[in-house]
């Protein structure tokens, strides 16, 4: 173990949680700021960017998400075939202020970090250096220490596929997101959250569980084999190579957002009040979830992605060649990219993402549109379908928008 800090006593809690998230809307998952009431879709404003339209349905439908949802604010923005991007916001950036949302701000995305550290993972296995079938015990001998958990049965596949039948480490930091002031300006090291992932029961693999410790794996894997911290490895294989200016990993410590941005909120279900959680140290996200991006540059990412800009052709296979979430449910996950069935016909491919104060839902089609939305508050709840659905919606009416 290589704790830097002594970490806050909370219960470990041996109940895995099974969350069926669809492709909008994965979870990765102090002030006491009172909102001042819902923002109402009369003082939302949007702003498409200069295409020659005037504002659309999702221009309607996201001022009516600001409005009847309590989120402070929105943005999002939304590339078609020919590569145009609107941009959208809605409500406002900061409470205290009443500042506008700006536009494209920079955001923290959350699980949606999960589709770059399956693409540094793929480039490796491209390279030679890892096998997608090789277990986790041949990469990191010995940490891996769950009960009921046989590390020598779990492949670097099944960490990118949740079906490892690892528990979730955030399961033992909080229950509900309001209650992560415990961790909000604490400095994790990778080898903390395993500690707390191999305090907690494990399952047999093969059955799909989200889970943030399989990320953290594999972020821990991708060290490993290359002698290079993991944000390094994102930076200069992907930020990097697609010009992503206004994406990176935070630093050692840093709990602001550079450049501008809106506050992020959390609703206290309890008391009805919006917190502000803008600062914070996301270090407890790491692999799984730290990421700060904005709306465009994900779309980007994600366009690269599926036009075969970061990996081969057998590695981009082998990300989209997916499993059932859950049998009632017709979304799909492969290697860290989930799989929704469009109303238009066709699928979805992305990753979204939760964590205190950003919920950032998207989705590319293989046609060559994309769209992201961030809002910037959420539920005391991490598993509030509806509001995710809501979410997924609006991205959904984006993509099938003609």
């Amino acid at each position: 173990m290589s704790t830097s800090v002594a970490l806050p006593d909370r219960p470990v809690r041996s109940s895995r949680r099974r969350i069926v998230t669809i492709a909008t809307a994965a979870t990765i998952a102090a002030g006491g700021l009172a909102a001042a009431g819902p923002v109402t879709a009369a003082q939302a404003e949007t702003r498409p960017d200069a295409i020659g339209q005037r504002p659309d349905v999702i221009a309607q439908r996201i001022e009516t998400l600001v409005g009847s949802d309590r989120h402070p604010g929105a943005l999002a923005a939304v590339r078609d075939q020919r590569g145009r991007t609107r941009h959208y916001t809605a409500g406002v950036g900061d409470l205290r202020t009443g500042a506008k949302v700006p536009r494209n701000g920079k955001v923290r995305i959350g699980s949606a970090s999960k589709m770059f550290a399956s693409v540094v993972i793929l480039q490796l296995v491209d390279e030679g250096t890892v096998d997608l079938d090789a277990s986790v015990e041949t990469y990191l001998p010995g940490l891996v220490r769950s009960p009921g958990v046989d590390p020598d049965a779990i492949t670097v596949r099944q960490l990118l596929q949740h079906t490892s039948g690892l528990p979730d480490y955030t399961d033992s930091m909080f229950q509900e997101m309001i209650d992560i002031p415990p961790y909000q300006h604490i400095y994790l090291e990778p080898r903390d959250l395993l500690d707390l992932a191999n305090a907690m029961d494990g399952g047999p693999a093969g059955t799909w569980a989200y889970s943030n410790t399989n990320y953290l794996l594999a972020g821990l894997i991708a060290q490993r084999v290359t002698g290079r911290p993991f944000n390094e490895l994102v930076t200069t294989r992907i930020i990097e190579r697609l010009g992503l200016r206004h994406t990176y990993a935070p630093g050692v410590g840093e709990e602001g957002i550079r450049g501008r941005h809106p506050q992020g909120y959390q609703l206290d279900d309890a008391t009805g009040k919006l917190l502000d959680f803008t600062r914070m140290d996301p270090s407890w996200g790491w692999a799984a979830g730290q990421l700060i991006s904005t709306p465009a540059d994900l779309n980007t990412f994600m366009r690269a992605l599926l036009d075969g800009k970061l990996l081969k052709p057998a590695q981009l296979a082998e990300m989209r060649t997916t499993v059932a979430v859950h049998p009632q449910s017709d979304v799909r996950y492969g290697l860290g990219l989930f799989s929704t069935p469009l109303s238009c016909g066709g699928v979805a491919w992305g990753h979204g993402g939760d964590i205190p104060g950003y919920s950032t839902a998207n989705g590319a089609t293989d046609d060559g549109r994309a769209a992201t939305l961030t809002v910037t508050s959420m539920t005391g709840s991490v598993t509030d379908k509806s509001v995710a659905a809501e979410r997924a919606a609006l991205v959904d009416a984006a993509l099938c928008a003609k």
